[in-house]
C-alpha cells in the first residue's frame, strides 16, 4: 500500500543504514506491520498534514490526524513530520525503521595461532536492515573468560588460553538483540578440535632446469603459526595440469618443499598447499594458486649448411611418446583418508621415415 509515487523511498540496505534521523525520535517497525503514526498532542480531529522525506503524504492514509500505513516494508522507512494544517507548524517528527528481527547467528571459533589461543567470529544468516548488538560469553568449564574485541573486522573478539591441554571443554554463547526480537546461538568444543593453521604462505613453483618432467615447489609456514619448532605443521600438495580437472595429491610429514616428478612436459600446472597440525585439529584452507610450466629445450636453428644437407640427404624422423605413466590419484579432499586409485596410461610410439630425392 505505497504512500504516493512521489513519497515512495527506495533504499539499497547499505544506503539506508548510513541513512539515519536527524531530529525526533526513531520508530522501528517489523516488515509487513501495520503501523499507526499520532501527531504529538493534536486531537484527533485536528487538521494536519503528513510528509515523508519532504513529500507530502495523500489524505488516504490519514484517520483524523492519525497516519496509518499498511503492511510497511522496507520503502516506507524514512523521516516522517506532522505539521499544523493552518499554519504549517511542526508538531511532530519521527524517523520509521523498518526491519526484521534477528534470526539465529552464524558463529565460529577457531585457532590459528595455537597454543596461544582462539578467536570467534560471527555475522547474521540474513540482513534486518536495523542496527543489531552482539553480545558474547565464553565459559571454560566454571569459568568466566574475557573475549577481546578486535578493532578490525567488529565481529570478531579473540581469547588467550589460561592452561594448555586441557580436556575441559570451552563453551560459548552469542546473543543478538535489535529492537524487534533477540536471538542467540552456542558452540561447546575442547581446544584441539578448532584447531586451524592459516595456509601456506609464499608458494613458488619453478621448472627445473634440463628436466621437462620436474617442478620444484617451495613455501613457507603461516606467519601466524607462532612455534613450528614445538608444533611442527605437515603439508599437503595438490597440482594439476590445467589441460585436465583431476588432482594428485602428495602428503608431507617435513620440510616446506616437494619436486614433482611426474609432470607432463610442456604443460602448465596449478599448484597448492595445504597445513596442519601434526597431530591435533584440521587441515588449513588451500593456499594461493601458483602456475609453472616444466623446463622445454629451447628449438634448434637451421644453418645454411645444415639445410643444404638436409635436402640432399636422406634424414629419419622418430616421434615417441613419453615412457608409461603410472598416475595415482587419491581423489580426496584435504584431511580426509583417501584411497589412492592407480592406473596405467598406454603410451604408443610411432615412427615413419622419409626418403629426399
Amino acid at each position: 500500500d505505497p504512500i504516493s509515487k512521489a513519497a515512495v523511498l527506495t533504499l539499497s540496505s547499505l544506503d539506508f543504514l548510513l541513512f539515519l534521523p536527524t531530529d525526533g525520535p526513531i520508530q522501528y517497525e517489523r516488515v509487513g506491520a501495520d503501523v499507526t503514526m499520532k501527531c504529538g498532542s493534536m486531537d484527533w480531529d485536528a487538521a494536519v498534514t503528513w510528509t515523508v522525506n519532504g513529500t507530502d503524504i495523500d489524505e488516504s492514509h490519514l484517520n483524523g490526524s492519525y497516519l496509518i500505513l499498511k503492511n510497511v516494508d522496507l520503502s516506507h522507512s524514512g523521516p516522517y513530520s506532522c505539521y499544523e494544517g493552518s499554519s504549517w507548524h511542526l508538531k511532530y517528527q519521527t524517523y520509521l525503521r523498518v526491519g526484521t528481527p534477528p534470526k539465529e547467528p552464524v558463529l565460529m571459533c577457531r585457532s590459528n595461532n595455537y597454543p596461544k589461543g582462539f578467536y570467534c567470529s560471527w555475522h547474521l544468516p540474513t540482513p534486518t536492515y536495523i542496527p543489531n548488538s552482539f553480545n558474547i560469553s565464553v565459559i571454560h568449564g566454571t569459568k568466566d573468560m574475557v573475549c577481546e574485541k578486535d578493532a578490525v573486522p567488529k565481529n570478531r573478539c579473540h581469547i588467550r588460553y589460561l592452561q594448555l591441554f586441557s580436556t575441559v571443554k570451552y563453551k560459548v554463547t552469542l546473543t543478538v538483540t535489535n529492537a524487534l526480537g533477540k536471538n542467540f546461538t552456542t558452540l561447546t568444543f575442547d581446544e584441539f578440535a578448532i584447531v586451524k593453521p592459516d595456509p601456506p604462505e609464499s608458494v613458488v613453483a619453478k621448472p627445473v632446469p634440463n628436466n621437462p618432467r620436474r617442478l620444484e615447489v617451495s613455501w613457507q609456514n603461516p606467519s601466524s603459526w607462532p612455534d613450528p619448532e614445538s608444533f611442527p605443521l605437515k603439508f599437503f600438495l595438490r597440482y594439476r595440469p590445467l589441460i585436465l580437472d583431476q588432482w594428485q595429491h602428495v602428503e608431507l610429514s617435513d620440510g616446506t618443499s616437494h619436486t614433482i616428478t611426474d609432470a607432463y612436459a610442456g604443460k602448465e600446472y596449478i599448484i597448492q598447499v595445504a597445513a596442519k597440525d601434526n597431530d591435533i585439529g584440521t587441515w588449513s584452507d588451500w593456499s594461493v594458486a601458483v602456475h609453472a610450466t616444466p623446463w622445454t629445450e629451447e628449438p634448434k636453428h637451421l644453418t645454411t649448411e645444415a639445410q643444404i644437407t638436409e635436402t640432399t640427404s636422406a634424414s629419419t624422423s622418430s616421434f615417441m611418446a613419453p615412457p608409461t605413466t603410472k598416475i595415482c590419484d587419491k581423489g580426496a579432499m584435504v584431511g580426509s583418508g583417501a584411497v589412492a586409485v592407480c592406473w596405467t596410461a598406454g603410451l604408443v610410439m610411432a615412427a615413419y621415415s622419409v626418403l629426399f630425392i
